[in-house]
């Protein structure tokens, strides 16, 4: 875009009171977002942020941009309404794990596997915040909660294979404990044209304290945190030391000095087919083993809405324009006896 005006953190930022919890991982994630914004050659006018119900649906209110708090689940549902009227704008789309997963689950793999472009963006902290602690869809089985008194027993989805069975064209994940990663990760999801998942691994230190500590905090990070990078065998620890193969159709952790570099598995996020990104999301036991984090997937596929705009361009080239006022005074289309 030509004419951007130079922005700061502060012209995305509001005046609005941030209302989080003090420590919770939130407050980066927003801090990240307000930080980026400015370099990504984007106006604030044609920005927006939708959210449906939860403690990070409060995201719109800190951004200045348009944006809209919506309902419980339905906020992948508006956006992709708005991205359809409005394709020039925007569109981020911010909710928890429940909000996106429970109520909200539907709405979300249809406007992945519809491709609308439309930057998804799914706070993990494995619980239900603003109400006060209860399990969550990504709640591991065994979670003592207010609503789980003897423990889930529920198998939790993993957002990551989920996005990707539904067919979405970007796929990734991050961590509110580290900014330079989750920036480098957003302005990817930015740059993507279609449907786009984020998985953001996000702490909720009232309700559900320190969950990814084993895979997020530095001391842990070397060993737990497997960094994806196109083009790259799939290696990490502090020396590197370990690296991922494929065998029987299932992805492991193995030594290095056992195997050998060639061996491991080259991490390829344009692979079009889906499978080897999908192995890679069932590698780690969350939360407390190996996980990868960065893009699992970015490839083209049609966008929904340049679809839909083809589709009306076609039909007013056939039968010429229509007349919204005509139809809306004409008569029933149908009678019932």
């Amino acid at each position: 875009m030509t004419n951007v005006p130079t922005t700061t953190k502060k012209d995305w930022s509001t005046d609005q009171e941030v209302r989080w919890c003090p420590g919770c991982g939130d407050y980066s994630i927003l801090t990240a977002v307000q930080m980026m914004m400015p370099d990504l050659g984007v106006t604030r006018e044609n920005t927006v942020f939708v959210s449906g119900i939860g403690c990070a649906a409060r995201f719109p209110y800190y951004m200045n941009t348009y944006g809209m708090h919506s309902i419980h689940g339905r906020s992948p549902a508006i956006a992709t309404g708005l991205a359809t009227a409005r394709p020039d704008l925007d569109i981020w789309v911010v909710g928890g794990d429940g909000d996106m997963l429970s109520i909200g689950g539907n709405h979300l793999i249809h406007a992945l596997r519809r491709n609308v472009n439309i930057k998804i963006l799914m706070f993990n902290n494995m619980i239900y915040g603003l109400t006060k602690g209860q399990y969550s869809p990504t709640s591991e089985v065994g979670k003592i909660t207010k609503s789980s008194p003897f423990g889930s027993v529920d198998a939790p989805f993993n957002p990551i294979s989920l996005a990707l069975g539904a067919g979405a064209s970007f796929v990734a994940r991050t961590h509110d404990m580290d900014r330079k990663h989750m920036t480098k990760v957003l302005r990817q999801a930015h740059e993507h044209d279609g449907s786009v998942f984020v998985e953001i691994l996000q702490n909720c230190n009232v309700f559900n304290d320190g969950a990814w500590d084993k895979i997020t905090k530095r001391a842990n990070r070397d060993a737990n945190l497997i960094d994806l990078s196109h083009g790259d065998p799939i290696q990490f620890g502090a020396d590197n030391e370990f690296g991922v193969v494929v065998e029987n159709a299932e992805a492991k952790v193995v030594n290095v000095a056992d195997v050998g570099v060639d061996a491991l598995l080259v991490h390829d996020e344009h692979r079009e087919e889906p499978g080897l990104a999908f192995l890679l999301s069932r590698l780690s036991n969350r939360p407390v083993s190996p996980t990868p984090v960065g893009v699992f997937r970015s490839v083209n596929q049609p966008e929904y809405s340049a679809g839909v705009a083809r589709q009306l361009v076609d039909a007013q080239a056939q039968n010429g324009p229509g007349d919204l006022a005509a139809m809306l005074r004409s008569a029933g289309t149908w009678t019932v006896d």
